[in-house]
């Protein structure tokens, strides 16, 4: 039988983790990158609308940030993953000094410090930190066995990588931020094998810590809750923006009043919609239909990043990929459950469809390095 050499080579490549780069174009998920790309198109679409048929201001900012964003995506995505694996301390590091400098030299906008000045953009490193974080705990979970990850102490130091970028983010303030990095990286240690007996102790230390967590909660925060409970309260204060997308959700009905004809957002009565309240705007112009067409968008995306996640050989690879996958479930279950009324106002873009810059690089290379995990997902990556 004839010896296939290039057979050989493949799988002599594959075994020592060094692919080439017509191997890695090879293994580049193209369905994935089509899959976001959709999403951004309805989201310039939408951008397109709020702007009044116009593409400034959101809309054209917004398909520059997507092809920053791709660029970003394809780059980490063929970048060989033992890179990502020795550095993932050092960019958890990187995010933490940013954060850190938010407090002393950010910029502050509607109220909120959370942003860098950097000269021709601003960045959030809020949103950066979730992928360093997700980084960081995979490559420490990477090192452990289920022993000892089983053991109480070896979980300090991973909580303290939560909890420090959790505490800087609380203090910009963005409690929305904060809660999507406790809640990816309850995620995280849920993956690595952590008991569930475990996390029922912090949920109860978590709550018996709410009359003290409540104290430092600024107003507007603790109004926010309040009004989850009961907008119509205060109709024309803190409960205007839930009361409001309430009415133009509603107002959509099944096939929605046409595009660039919602009313709601157009007469200005939808606040924040180019950001927070997108989907409202949306299901406002498509309806149900519309809106029922972007949650199914989403599940592909999540279905097919989770059918990807799990052929991963590697812990710090699939640790990775379903932490990428868990930050997106995040996003959109929170953004869409608070402009639907079902969970208190936080402050969630609606991934890949509002309006951002950070958020956008974020989650673009966050799926370049789910793509690139697998792309190297037979890769020896040792310890």
């Amino acid at each position: 039988m004839a010896l296939d050499l290039g057979r050989v080579r493949r799988s002599l490549s594959t075994r020592d983790g060094d692919l080439t780069f017509g191997q890695r174009i090879l293994g580049f998920r193209w369905l994935m990158l089509l899959l976001l790309a959709a999403l951004v198109a309805i989201g310039v679409a939408t951008l397109y609308s709020a702007g009044r048929g116009s593409f400034s201001p959101w809309a054209d900012r917004q398909l520059l940030r997507f092809g920053v964003g791709l660029t970003a995506l394809v780059v980490v995505a063929l970048t060989d993953f033992r890179i990502w694996l020795r550095f993932a301390y050092a960019i958890y590091g990187v995010g933490l000094l940013l954060l850190v400098a938010v407090e002393t030299i950010g910029t502050t906008a509607m109220g909120a410090q959370r942003w860098l000045d950097l000269g021709p953009v601003n960045i959030q490193p809020s949103e950066l930190m979730k992928i360093a974080m997700v980084l960081a705990l995979a490559r420490y979970f990477h090192g452990l066995t289920l022993e000892a990850v089983a053991r109480p102490h070896y979980l300090i130091p991973p909580l303290l990588m939560v909890f420090a970028p959790a505490i800087l983010v609380m203090k910009q303030p963005d409690l929305g931020t904060a809660l999507t990095l406790v809640l990816g990286g309850g995620a995280m240690f849920y993956l690595a094998g952590v008991r569930m007996w475990k996390f029922a102790l912090v949920i109860a230390g978590a709550l018996a810590a709410m009359p003290f967590l409540w104290e430092r909660l600024r107003d507007y925060q603790k109004r926010r809750i309040l009004m989850f409970l009961n907008p119509e309260s205060d109709p024309l204060g803190a409960g205007y923006h839930i009361i409001q997308s309430k009415i133009a959700l509603g107002s959509g009905g099944i096939f929605g009043k046409g595009f660039m004809q919602g009313t709601q957002s157009h007469l200005n009565f939808l606040p924040e919609k180019q950001t927070d309240f997108i989907f409202t705007m949306l299901a406002e112009e498509w309806g149900m239909v519309g809106g029922v067409f972007l949650l199914l968008l989403y599940a592909a995306v999540l279905g097919y990043g989770f059918a990807l996640a799990v052929r991963i050989r590697h812990q710090f690879g699939r640790l990775v990929a379903m932490g990428i996958v868990n930050i997106m479930f995040i996003y959109v279950f929170v953004n869409i459950g608070m402009v639907m009324g079902v969970l208190p106002v936080v402050g969630i873009p609606l991934p890949l469809i509002s309006y951002g810059g950070s958020a956008m690089l974020t989650l673009m290379a966050g799926f370049g390095l789910l793509i690139g995990a697998y792309i190297h997902r037979e890769a020896p990556l040792g310890t």
